[in-house]
């Protein structure tokens, strides 16, 4: 008989081991990987995998003294679990200790490695109290050198503070105040709750009063200002919340992207807010629509690195390798976007990454391109939006900021005008 709390310990196992070895995002893993757990075991394996890619960095600190040399992954990433059940869940060392050496000898490959584990472990039980004064997690090099380049290492250290720190649950309202929510309202009208457990259950879930939007990702919509009656497209709408955000203000939506998958969900999510928007699966570099649109949303395909607090796996699944064909499709994007706008409409681009190249660069070259199309600055300028956000072209949304409120996700937001 499996001893308890082995199950979810092996599964969070095997999610770092697809993460860090085979590149793979946890948004892919997670709907199928934990299937055969309870719902509890289900939600404590994706808190360990969470915490424990968050705090890698120190938990690696931590072990390199007591390693001779780097152990097989499957070991090595035990290994950091271990270490943050202890440092940062406070789980009891000998618990641990047993846990992982059970795991370990589970495998064939992993079994003569076992003793290894309770040796280490126990080493770094003793050194616990040397945890809160080691460096906070760097990200990995290949990320942390263009975003030391673009901003300098004192941003980059505090950006990874708030990494670090995490995201709270941040929503956007359907209309009015919703009674029985322990929120703060953000500058921008989001609201952030505190300790929120399970969504779903939360006043106002049910009834649609409300989805969970980030902060930060709410920001390009409100910039948009669409108005009822406008006729307005959601290019590359998922996962929806935008979409929700322009049918609340009774604009006329189109909702594009190219996963049938997604669509369902924004429709399921249409459904409960009791909103609507025409709903089209398919490519939007090959889709059309001869009247054009009075205004556009696109928020493009990115690296998402403005969104590593929420998603700590992003950093160790990805290498940076797919980016220049990313760069060339954000391009392709606007280009594609800037067609099917209307004379004398609008245009808000935005991703939700940090590397200004997918950001200021990406519309300084579209300007160049399109002599029909200029920036305007004055609609950024929203409730809440600050003016040292503002850089050539744009918003520059980052991490760091808000940090008495808890952060946002990192975003760059552009407002654009196509010529009358």
């Amino acid at each position: 008989m499996a001893k308890p709390g082995l199950a979810p310990r092996r599964s969070a196992v095997f999610l770092l081991c697809q993460v860090i070895g085979e590149g793979r995002l946890l948004s892919e893993l997670l709907p199928r990987a934990l299937d055969r757990l309870a719902p509890e075991e289900r939600a404590r394996a994706q808190r360990l995998t969470v915490a424990t890619l968050r705090w890698m960095d120190r938990a690696d600190r931590m072990l390199g003294p007591h390693l001779k040399k780097r152990p097989p992954l499957e070991v090595l990433n035990t290994l950091r679990l271990g270490v943050v059940e202890m440092a940062v869940g406070g789980a009891a060392p000998h618990g641990v200790v047993d846990a992982a050496v059970d795991l370990l000898r589970e495998g064939r490959r992993t079994a003569g490695l076992a003793g290894l584990a309770n040796a280490v472990l126990r080493k770094v039980a003793a050194d616990l109290p040397k945890w809160d004064a080691l460096p906070v997690p760097r990200l990995p090099k290949w990320l942390r050198g263009p975003l030391v380049d673009a901003y300098g290492k004192s941003v980059i250290a505090d950006i990874e503070a708030a990494h670090a720190a995490g995201a709270p649950l941040d929503i956007t309202l359907k209309s009015g105040p919703v009674a029985g929510l322990n929120a703060v309202e953000l500058p921008t009208g989001s609201l952030r709750l505190a300790d929120p457990g399970q969504v779903t259950a939360l006043p106002g879930y049910t009834g649609g009063d409300w989805w969970v939007q980030d902060a930060a990702a709410a920001i390009p919509a409100r910039i948009l200002a669409a108005t009822p009656g406008e006729s307005v497209l959601d290019m590359c709408a998922a996962p929806g919340g935008k979409t929700l955000q322009l049918a609340a203000g009774g604009a006329r939506v189109t909702t594009l992207d190219i996963s049938k998958s997604r669509v369902a969900r924004i429709a399921e999510n249409l459904e409960r807010t009791g909103l609507s928007a025409e709903l089209v699966v398919a490519d939007a570099l090959q889709w059309d629509s001869p009247a054009g649109f009075d205004a556009i949303l696109l928020d493009a395909p990115c690296s998402a690195t403005g969104t590593v607090r929420r998603h700590p796996d992003l950093p160790y699944a990805k290498d940076g390798s797919g980016f220049m064909a990313l760069f060339e499709l954000q391009e392709q994007m606007l280009d594609r976007a800037i067609a099917l706008l209307r004379p004398g409409g609008r245009l808000v681009y935005c991703t939700c990454s940090l590397l200004p190249d997918e950001g200021e660069v990406q519309v300084d070259a579209a300007l160049q391109r399109h002599a029909q199309v200029s920036v305007d600055p004055d609609a950024l300028m929203i409730p809440g939006v600050s003016a040292g956000w503002q850089v050539e072209n744009g918003l520059r949304l980052r991490p760091d900021y808000w940090a008495e409120y808890g952060g946002m996700d990192g975003f760059f937001i552009a407002a654009l005008r196509k010529t009358a």
